[in-house]
């Protein structure tokens, strides 16, 4: 357990059950490398028959956990989050994870004319394709600027001000807007994992 997965659990479970969906079990373990056997936990959630099971952790557990659960005779998708994303959750889940999906912020895939404009500038100075972080980055860096020109200044309470009056900032990973409690609310993106490249399959507005 830790903070990004007790978050993201909260979020999810939330949404889920207000839409109608039911937790029937939840298991949970240590992250960052501390847990490596999840059998114990994928065999307590098997016995509870769940169409899907939800793996709120990073890209090395969810591989690990895939590979187990499909040892055990788990066949149902596994769900995710942001810190799947990365090239090395099909390296580590084989095609244990193949079919998978989890949500994040961009897929180079993506249609959108912002999003094939970034890829195309990221790859001709980086000569890579970028992962989700990326864009994620260079959008809280354009907002930052905006604000800074919005308040016409640097300093820090100005900034901060200006900050939270974003509204509709049209990113790379899509329209930006500053809550009430500071949180940025945008689109999320859903992807299915597949070795040669996850698949983009939608974009999500809040």
């Amino acid at each position: 357990r830790n903070d990004y997965s007790v978050g993201l659990t909260q979020y999810f479970k939330e949404y889920f059950e207000s839409h109608g969906g039911k937790v029937v079990v939840e298991r949970s373990f240590s992250g960052g490398g501390t847990d490596r056997d999840f059998r114990a936990q994928l065999t307590s959630i098997k016995a509870a028959q769940p169409d899907a099971i939800f793996v709120p952790g990073y890209y090395t557990e969810a591989g690990l956990i895939a590979k187990q659960a499909r040892s055990l005779g788990i066949k149902v998708p596994l769900l995710g989050g942001d810190g799947w994303d990365s090239p090395k959750l099909s390296e580590i889940g084989g095609s244990a994870i193949e079919g998978s999906f989890f949500s994040t912020h961009f897929s180079p895939k993506d249609t959108n004319p912002k999003v094939q404009d970034f890829v195309k500038k990221y790859q001709e100075k980086f000569k890579t394709m970028p992962d989700g972080m990326a864009p994620l980055g260079y959008d809280a860096m354009m907002v930052l600027a905006q604000a800074i020109n919005t308040a016409g200044s640097t300093d820090g309470p100005k900034i901060r001000d200006a900050l939270a009056a974003v509204k509709d900032y049209d990113g790379v990973t899509g329209r930006i807007t500053i809550d009430s409690k500071r949180n940025a609310t945008k689109a999320a993106v859903v992807l299915k994992v597949n070795a040669k490249g996850n698949d983009f399959v939608s974009s999500v507005a809040p």
